[in-house]
């Protein structure tokens, strides 16, 4: 009993001894610790100036040629030649404008050759919370790219909700295959902001976008349309008519809602029912056919018969988009 309770008295003074121990190792000096440190003080101190706030060229600044600029960012100019835009710029320039180069964009660069590497307020930078947005688009769309599909960008949804260019195209290396694109692909690009979309296109029936046999820019204009959605076409229907032509018609008996919109019908992203379906038939069809010459109750208490139900529609209605047929007026034949 006593040996137990001078264990248990030394315990303390045991517990001690171990801490003090252990500080004194993590304190003594070692090859490494003794070049480590310095290196991790002078780490911990550094502090990175911040960049100044974008003001422009000073009125009067020159332009000094893209040969000055290739002194100092000979790599950035290698990379920036193989893409489409500097293979026409270096190779094919076809305004003036184009003709600077590096300056065409990032504006004259006498300030900054002349603070030798300084004055970077002076240059457009193109980097996030330097510039204004609608400043950085401006360089892009004024003198360049302010015609054809460029024509609606200005008031278009997403030059409104301040989309800069740079967010879905990169300049300065090549990413993509076409467009200079900031990711590989088109649905790569869109899916950055628009998450809904691509959440669709992984639905089993889906647009063959991730098939790669068509593009998010085969229907939609990203740099702005006067349709809503910013459609290519004038309308959801004639946009879907460049593949489906034999829907388009004219038909002698039309079915209404196909008339009225596709996106009645179908979800033209993805769909976990066939064919891009919104609901499955026939629950899509008695959305609208509730009480006709198949109502959608089970069974009829008048007649004592049982009715068509839970049954494809279309196995009898198959000309659902309309029918040229004289006696076609229920879209069977």
């Amino acid at each position: 009993m006593k040996k137990r309770d001078t264990v248990v008295a030394l315990l303390p003074l045991l517990c001690a001894v171990l801490l003090v121990g252990w500080a004194c190792s993590r304190l003594s000096p070692s090859p490494s610790g003794t070049e480590a440190l310095p290196a991790q003080a002078s780490s911990a101190t550094t502090t990175v100036a911040p960049r100044p706030q974008w003001t422009g060229p000073p009125p009067g600044a020159k332009y000094v040629g893209s040969e000055s600029c290739l002194t100092c960012h000979e790599e950035s100019g290698q990379r920036f030649h193989k893409t489409m835009m500097g293979r026409i710029m270096s190779v094919n320039p076809r305004t003036p404008q184009e003709q600077r180069v590096c300056e065409s964009c990032h504006g004259p660069g006498g300030p900054h050759v002349a603070a030798e590497g300084g004055a970077l307020e002076t240059l457009m930078t193109f980097k996030k919370g330097v510039e204004p947005v609608e400043v950085q688009n401006a360089t892009c769309v004024n003198g360049c790219h302010e015609k054809g599909e460029h024509t609606s960008w200005k008031g278009s949804t997403h030059e409104m909700r301040g989309v800069a260019c740079v967010t879905c195209h990169k300049v300065m290396e090549s990413v993509s295959t076409r467009y200079n694109l900031a990711k590989p692909t088109a649905i790569e690009v869109c899916s950055q902001c628009h998450q809904t979309r691509r959440a669709q296109l992984q639905r089993s029936s889906h647009m063959p976008l991730r098939e790669g046999k068509i593009s998010c820019s085969d229907c939609h204009n990203p740099h702005g349309t006067v349709t809503q959605g910013m459609l290519r076409e004038d309308s959801v229907n004639d946009n879907c008519f460049k593949c489906h032509a034999e829907k388009r018609g004219p038909f002698l008996w039309e079915h209404a809602p196909v008339v009225e919109s596709c996106t009645n019908c179908h979800e033209p992203h993805g769909s976990t029912n066939p064919r891009l379906l919104k609901v499955k038939v026939p629950r899509l069809c008695q959305q609208c056919h509730i009480e006709t010459r198949h109502p959608t109750s089970p069974y009829d208490p008048r007649t004592g018969a049982k009715q068509v139900i839970n049954r494809g529609c279309v196995n009898c209605h198959q000309k659902i988009h309309g029918s040229n047929h004289p006696s076609g007026f229920a879209f069977t034949n």
